[in-house]
């Protein structure tokens, strides 16, 4: 029989329930249909990409339009940023579900809801992986015994308050004009407010895209030893082909977008208090860099857009944008994902206004 999807846990409120099924033997239960042909599809474009790429310069300009040429270039950076972190995330992931005691990190958490969920903000201290690779790991602790709002709080505070993070970030501005402040507090008030909405939640399985669901719901019957290092083996396999065809297409899509809207545009905007806030939102929602090196992208920004457009790009963009989306799709339904991107455009607009009238 497979494990129940929800349950009562007595450590949460009473509207917070948990999705479990800690693990799963590699030949037991429902399988998903195999992802394998969209991974190798997109594996193929990508390498045809990086071959135009690279062969455009000797076979002289004429090869490809500029614009081609540009959305070219732009795909194959987002995908060679992210991948290593989207790796290291599908890594720990499978050391999370596979190599660590059931109870390892929900032992120790406190029981008390806002409280638990406000140290989880934390964790990303520990799992220094950016918002790509975070995917993977927040997916590996539904299935380890966190609740589907405690992993949303995890997944969104994570590729901010972590330290690779704030000591870039630090480096770029340091405490001018509250920046690294606003990113920081932004971040954790953002992830908790999500993890508290969706906490309230009645029914947090529909909150899960059908796949993800089911794989929540079969059965822990884990192996040991050898067995242990063939269900790593398919638990690597599984994850990329979940999380390489999302990355690709994400990718793309950003590609598209940055050679479709010119930067001159939004630099323009940049002087007023307003619409710099919603400039820089837009800018980081195309240009989909990772958090660990965002503050140096927006740095030249500094001399033309206001403080609060600089904290609101901050904010907003390690947790919502082209490739982010693309990636949450592997686990969360649609409308999750507008209710998500809604909130933390409000939230990360306010916060970009609050530092542009303090500044």
């Amino acid at each position: 029989m497979s494990a129940p999807l929800l349950h009562r846990d007595p450590s949460h409120d009473h509207h917070d329930h948990g999705v479990v099924a800690p693990g799963r033997g590699p030949g037991r239960g429902p399988r998903r249909a195999s992802r394998t042909p969209l991974l190798v599809v997109g594996g193929a474009v990508a390498l045809l990409l990086l071959v135009v790429r690279l062969a455009s310069p000797a076979l002289g300009p004429g090869l490809l339009p500029d614009v081609a040429q540009d959305f070219v270039t732009l795909t194959i950076s987002v995908i060679v940023e992210s991948m290593p972190f989207v790796l290291l995330g599908i890594v720990l992931s499978i050391i999370v579900q596979v190599w660590l005691p059931q109870a390892f990190f929900t032992s120790w958490l406190p029981r008390q809801p806002l409280l638990r969920r406000a140290v989880i903000s934390f964790l990303g201290m520990f799992l220094p992986v950016c918002e790509c690779g975070n995917v993977p790991l927040a997916r590996g602790l539904v299935l380890k015994g966190f609740t589907v709002s405690e992993s949303m709080t995890f997944l969104l505070a994570a590729p901010i308050l972590n330290p690779i993070t704030i000591i870039t970030t630090h480096q770029a501005f340091g405490w001018s004009d509250g920046i690294l402040v606003a990113r920081l507090l932004g971040g954790f008030l953002i992830a908790n407010l999500i993890g508290w909405l969706y906490s309230r939640h009645p029914d947090p399985e529909s909150l899960l895209t059908k796949s993800f669901a089911a794989e929540c719901a079969l059965p822990t019957d884990h192996a040991h030893g050898g067995g242990r290092l063939r269900e790593s083996v398919e638990l690597f396999r599984r994850e990329m082909s979940t999380m390489m065809p999302a990355l690709f297409i994400g990718a793309a899509i950003a590609g598209g977008i940055q050679t479709a809207v010119p930067r001159s545009v939004l630099v323009t905007l940049g002087s007023n208090p307003v619409w710099s806030v919603l400039a820089m939102m837009v800018l980081a929602f195309v240009i989909s860099l990772c958090s660990n090196v965002d503050a140096f992208f927006v740095l030249p920004f500094a001399t033309t857009f206001m403080p609060g457009g600089i904290a609101a790009f901050l904010v907003f963009g390690p947790i919502i944008d082209v490739k982010m989306l693309a990636l949450l799709r592997t686990t969360y339904r649609p409308k999750v994902l507008a209710q998500l991107t809604l909130v933390v455009a409000l939230t990360s607009a306010a916060i970009g206004l609050v530092v542009n009238f303090f500044a």
